[in-house]
């Protein structure tokens, strides 16, 4: 429920989107001076997908925020886009197989994509978890990842349970290894050590935001979206953690 408390504390007032699925919180408000929009995936008892009922993004939430996104371009005023990330995972199911999730989750990283680099200014703000292909969909191509400091806000490509099975180990065991490698951490700390996040925040009361709480994430908010200068994501490589990277991007620049 964190997505749903954070997107009604942030879009208090604002004007909803209607047309969507009831997975999909969209609306349209004001940021210090600023039109924006407000967009956020939440669980949905009656989802007709039962494999999205709890956060997931599926089949009718990537189209959804494909075409959440595609009509703020519409608009042709550039405003900026506020993703707000609470989703555990992906849809997992055979009718999401069958139906072409991954038809669906590309066209809302894409929509994302192409209002970036259309001048839209997109912050995601990590309020839980921010998990595998549900999070390439909803969040990861912003221009600025701002993430809370919490124990519940985590970022990873699959649950601790699924990648313990998928590497051989128990879940203890995966703890241990990924207190040495970042990359295979679930903390934010070891995220910002990658140097994709802009900003880690602190608030009072996660789950239930606080009026300074909201104050606070909204100023930040403010703050990233003056930061954006360059519709492109270059400045995701410059930490130590990144240093292969850049090396890789490096040479193939300089051979190609």
């Amino acid at each position: 429920m964190r997505g749903l408390q954070w997107f009604n504390a942030l879009s208090a007032g604002a004007t909803p989107v209607e047309g969507l699925p009831d997975s999909l919180k969209v609306a349209d408000g004001v940021l210090g001076e600023q039109a924006v929009r407000f967009i956020a995936v939440v669980t949905d008892a009656n989802n007709r997908f039962p494999r999205a009922r709890n956060g997931e993004v599926g089949l009718l939430e990537g189209w959804g925020l494909a075409k959440a996104v595609d009509e703020a371009i519409e608009k042709g005023d550039k405003r900026p886009l506020i993703a707000i990330v609470d989703v555990p995972s992906q849809a997992y199911g055979r009718r999401e197989e069958a139906l072409g999730i991954h038809q669906a989750l590309a066209a809302a990283a894409d929509s994302y994509a192409r209002a970036r680099l259309a001048g839209h200014p997109v912050i995601a703000l990590l309020v839980g978890k921010a998990m595998s292909g549900a999070f390439l969909a909803h969040g990861y191509q912003a221009n600025r990842l701002i993430a809370l400091r919490d124990p519940g806000v985590m970022v990873h490509a699959m649950g601790k349970a699924s990648a313990a099975r998928v590497t051989l180990r128990s879940v203890e065991e995966l703890e241990a290894l990924a207190a040495s490698v970042p990359p295979m951490a679930y903390d934010i700390d070891s995220y910002a050590s990658l140097g994709l996040l802009w900003e880690t925040l602190s608030v009072s009361q996660i789950e239930q935001p606080t009026p300074d709480d909201v104050v606070r994430v909204s100023d930040c908010l403010v703050q990233a979206i003056k930061d954006v200068a360059q519709p492109d994501l270059k400045g995701r490589l410059g930490a130590t953690n990144r240093a292969a990277s850049s090396h890789v991007r490096q040479l193939l620049r300089e051979q190609w």
